[in-house]
């Protein structure tokens, strides 16, 4: 199998390792594979890419998008290193409020499966980062939220607290105060 998927401590939230070929002209890797994904217990259907560049202390999050057009997402830096942070936002989850964070760079080749009941915000720590993402379900603004990046019940721990935010980013709520309505089961 050429990935090693590691689960993490939000259930779900998958770390997946590809197994790198290399020689004299470079590497290869398989950044995913539906059956091997689907043995793993990542059964789902990608419906959209994305793919974002940012500069050093960018962070763009925590969002989610509600019910019927809840995101999964597949993560990964193929350039530069960024701090990638799920958050589990389902009330009635015994891991309600918990995060996970990792490490995703273009050196460690490292993927992270999201589920759409979390929300997904990460940090650029390096120069620069362009990231690449896989998503469950297509982008609809109006069904987009998000949680405050620093809301100190989740008590993240970012590898900075120099960020640069979006407006939109700046104005969350915290996890507490988000419709009922708006959390994915």
């Amino acid at each position: 199998m050429p990935f090693t998927f590691t689960p993490t401590d939000l259930d779900g939230v998958i770390l997946i390792e590809p197994r790198v070929f290399g020689d004299h002209r470079g590497f290869f890797l398989e950044s995913y594979k539906q059956s091997d994904f689907g043995n793993a217990g990542v059964n789902v259907s990608f419906v959209q890419e994305n793919h974002s560049r940012s500069s050093a202390g960018i962070l763009r999050g925590l969002h989610y998008q509600t019910a019927p057009f809840g995101q999964g997402k597949l993560v990964r830096a193929i350039v530069g290193e960024i701090y990638d942070v799920a958050v589990d936002i389902r009330r009635d989850s015994a891991t309600f409020g918990r995060w996970i964070g990792a490490t995703l760079s273009d050196s460690n080749r490292r993927s992270l499966y999201i589920p759409p009941w979390c929300a997904h915000g990460f940090c650029v720590i390096s120069e620069y980062a362009e990231v690449i993402y896989k998503t469950t379900a297509e982008y609809r603004p109006d069904y987009e939220q998000g949680i405050r990046w620093d809301d100190p019940a989740l008590g993240i721990d970012w590898p900075t607290r120099q960020v640069t935010l979006s407006e939109r980013d700046r104005h969350w709520p915290s996890l507490a105060d988000i419709a009922d309505t708006a959390v994915m089961a």
